[in-house]
């Protein structure tokens, strides 16, 4: 059955495709430059953090750190369709004394939506989307580490048919009834560790490489002005697999706020919560188990916003 979906919303999003590749030539006549719209742009930041101490009577010790995020978009309209494309990067990493460096952040996050505008601001829509990571991540001890994750170790693909209501740039509310989620897992090393510990790796049955879902998705994605100079962020994901405990939702939610110093210098404030129950958390006593993740970080540096420019 999950093969079989996978088919059909592929076949689905090629007809998507080619049907707005008919209506642009049955209108070529009539149409001109100007009616397909193109805006591209999108927000980088980078920022440090150090602190040294020589004979500090208090104690501490000496650490550095950064990190950096880009996130870009690229839209087009074009009579009643619509394709909004974005890409997220981030990577972060401190060293604190003598201990082994730690990754602070580490997300590779690609969406594209394909729409049809059926008015008043909803649109059938495809949805593609990707998640992974850049490098391996451990799990810490006073004395040691251990990798429980890698490149592609996990990453997630999402198939999604479903309805978008965009009444702005700035807010857009979907819902799939029908939504494939892929979890691949790729790090040999890893697969087998889980498969002799009898343990699901992200999810994934112990000795395969990837598992398929099918359930129900809603993505909300809103931005917003909060007063001068501070903007919010906010992007909630929710899955429901219908095959496997539809009443555990998968959880995602990122919180980004943006407070301008000045035109280079900005305040970053970070925030994500993710839960999901097949999923488990390595905790520092040695027990492994599904758990409420929760991320925060506070940054301030470089910042540079483009945007608003396009061609047409």
């Amino acid at each position: 059955m999950s093969r079989n979906l996978i088919v059909l919303m592929t076949v689905m999003m090629i007809a998507v495709s080619a049907a707005a590749q008919n209506d642009s030539l049955t209108k070529k006549d009539t149409l001109t430059k100007r009616d397909t719209i193109w805006r591209r742009g999108g927000y980088g930041n980078v920022t440090f953090n150090q602190a040294s101490f020589s004979d500090w009577a208090a104690g501490g010790q000496n650490s550095y750190g950064g990190n950096a995020l880009l996130s870009l978009f690229a839209k087009m309209k074009s009579g009643k369709w619509a394709w909004d494309n974005t890409l997220d990067l981030a990577f972060g990493g401190s060293k604190i004394g003598n201990q082994h460096a730690q990754k602070t952040d580490d997300k590779i996050d690609f969406n594209s939506k394909v729409g049809w505008d059926m008015g008043r601001n909803f649109y059938l829509t495809y949805l593609l989307g990707f998640k992974t990571q850049f490098t391996e991540g451990f799990n810490y001890t006073d004395t040691s580490r251990t990798r429980i994750s890698n490149w592609l170790t996990p990453a997630y693909l999402l198939n999604s048919v479903g309805i978008d209501w965009k009444p702005s740039d700035k807010l857009s509310v979907y819902l799939s009834p029908v939504t494939s989620r892929t979890t691949f897992v790729e790090d040999q090393m890893l697969i087998n560790e889980a498969l002799l510990a009898n343990q699901t790796l992200f999810g994934v049955p112990p000795g395969l490489k990837m598992k398929n879902e099918i359930g129900a998705y809603f993505k909300l994605k809103h931005r917003f002005k909060v007063m001068q100079n501070i903007n919010l962020s906010s992007e909630v994901d929710l899955f429901s697999n219908y095959e496997q405990n539809p009443q555990n939702v998968v959880v995602n939610w990122e919180e980004v706020l943006a407070m301008k110093v000045n035109k280079y210098i900005n305040v970053l404030i970070q925030t994500q919560l993710i839960y999901d129950d097949q999923v488990l958390i390595h905790r520092a006593n040695g027990t492994a188990g599904p758990g409420t993740q929760f991320k925060e970080a506070l940054g301030i540096g470089f910042a540079y916003r483009f945007e608003g420019f396009g061609i047409k």
